[in-house]
């Protein structure tokens, strides 16, 4: 089992970071040589002031129309997503993991607060769930993949907090635990979770078209 969580810990991690940041450099390289071949005219009318202005009102919560228009959604989401981004940098087992490895270390939250966010995240993804199951609109453009994502998400969240817990056998579930967080790594630049870093991008190009085109608000 030791040397099992060696190799996770070790190999396999720096496998998984070299996956994540070459497939997202693939992913947005291909991306823009997508946008020069079939729409180049969109650089024509990009503006950074409506970009960041339309990053900014759907940054907000309820900043937009359609969010006003479904609170718990707006609510939950937000809070999902903060949590989601968060908890796995500022956790301070994971501070300190970084600390040891590469002298580097800043400022980690309360243990109780990590508890209470990471909940939050596996409550957000039984939420987007039950809403995949028993929403009409969300039903029709679901497919077995957007369970496989939820399952991945919510994994290093689950096994984490059962290893802080020391439920079950606690050095598997900490093998566990790295092990999902590497299969999420590793997932981001190949499935829908790539919205990370490609959702400012629709942003900015919904925020130029509406502003320097239409001359209307896309909130």
């Amino acid at each position: 089992m030791h040397s099992l969580y060696n190799f996770v810990s070790g190999p396999l991690a720096w496998t998984a970071f070299i996956v994540f940041i070459a497939g997202s450099l693939y992913r947005l390289a291909g991306l823009f040589l997508l946008i020069n071949k079939k729409e180049p005219f969109i650089y024509s009318y990009f503006s950074l002031k409506y970009s960041l202005r339309s990053i900014f009102h759907w940054s907000i919560p309820f900043g937009t129309e359609n969010m006003r228009r479904h609170p718990v959604l707006t609510i939950v989401a937000f809070m999902f997503h903060i949590c989601l981004m968060l908890t796995p940098i500022l956790l301070l087992a994971h501070v300190m993991l970084i600390e040891e490895s590469w002298n580097l270390s800043w400022w980690s939250l309360p243990e109780g607060t990590a508890t209470v966010m990471t909940i939050i995240v596996i409550a957000g993804c039984i939420f987007f769930l039950i809403r995949r199951l028993v929403s009409p609109e969300v039903q029709y453009v679901t497919s077995a993949s957007d369970f496989v994502i939820l399952a991945i998400v919510a994994a290093p969240f689950v096994t984490g907090l059962l290893a802080y817990y020391q439920w079950f056998n606690y050095q598997l579930m900490v093998i566990l635990h790295i092990l999902s967080g590497e299969i999420m790594l590793v997932a981001i630049p190949f499935t829908r979770l790539s919205h990370m870093f490609t959702a400012p991008l629709t942003r900015a190009y919904m925020g130029s078209e509406f502003g320097s085109v239409r001359h209307a608000r896309d909130w």
